[in-house]
C-alpha cells in the first residue's frame, strides 16, 4: 500500500449552497497540512445538520445525530474518529472509530452523517492519500473560510450528485477550464461533479 495509506487530517472548511436547483450542498473539507480541498456531494437536511453544529445554533428538538450522540453518551461510547476510508464511483464511503474504554469499535456509516456526528463529538476527521489525489482539487492563492447559512426550512432533496450535468459531451480540456472557472467562483459542487467526470474519462 505504501504511502497511500497515510491517515490525511482535514477541518471543514466551509458549506456551500447548491449553484443548481437540484437541492444538494457542498461540504469542504480541506487538509490540516495542504492545499488540498475535498468537495462532497450531500443532502440539504445532512449539510443543516452539519451547519446547526458549527454556528452552535440549536434546535428546539433534537435532530437525528443529537440523538445519536445522547444515546452514546448515555452508555459511555465516544467517538474518537472519523475515517473517509474509501471512493467508489463517486461515492465517498466513512466509518467511525469508537470505543467504550475496553474495545475499539468501527461503524459503517454515510460520510454526510459521519461529519455531522464528527462535530458533535468534536473529533478529528481523516482521510487517506489515496483518496485525496483522486477527488482533491488543489486551491491556489489565498486561504478562504465561509459558512452561509442554511435555511431550516429548505426541503430535504436527494442530493444529485450522479447527475452529470451535461458535462460528458465536453473535452477533458474544456472539463479542465471549467472547473477552474468553477473555484474561483466557488462553486464547489460545480466543481465536485466536474472532477467526478474527470475521473470517469481517466478510469474509462
Amino acid at each position: 500500500m505504501g504511502n497511500d495509506m497515510k491517515k490525511i487530517k482535514l477541518d471543514i472548511v466551509g458549506l456551500s449552497y447548491s449553484q443548481t436547483q437540484s437541492g444538494a450542498y457542498a461540504l469542504v473539507l480541506g487538509e490540516v497540512s495542504g492545499r488540498r480541498r475535498l468537495p462532497i456531494i450531500i443532502g440539504a437536511f445532512e449539510a443543516q445538520a452539519i451547519a446547526i453544529e458549527i454556528e452552535k445554533m440549536t434546535p428546539s428538538r433534537p435532530l437525528t445525530h443529537d440523538l445519536f450522540k445522547s444515546f452514546a453518551q448515555a452508555y459511555h461510547i465516544s467517538v474518537n474518529e472519523i475515517i473517509i476510508y474509501n471512493l467508489v464511483d463517486g461515492i465517498f464511503y466513512a466509518k467511525l472509530i469508537c470505543s467504550d474504554g475496553k474495545r475499539s469499535v468501527e461503524i459503517d456509516a454515510r460520510t454526510s452523517d459521519a461529519i455531522a456526528v464528527a462535530v458533535r463529538f468534536d473529533c478529528p476527521i481523516y482521510t487517506y492519500e489515496f483518496i485525496l489525489s483522486t477527488a482533491g482539487i488543489v486551491i491556489e492563492g489565498n486561504d478562504f473560510v465561509y459558512l452561509e447559512n442554511i435555511n431550516e426550512t429548505t426541503e430535504e432533496k436527494a442530493a444529485a450528485a450522479a447527475t452529470t450535468g451535461g458535462y460528458s459531451t465536453l473535452s477533458v480540456d474544456e472539463l479542465k477550464t471549467r472547473l477552474q472557472e468553477a473555484l474561483s467562483e466557488e462553486s464547489y459542487e460545480k466543481a465536485a461533479k466536474i472532477r467526478d467526470e474527470l475521473n470517469r474519462r481517466k478510469a474509462s
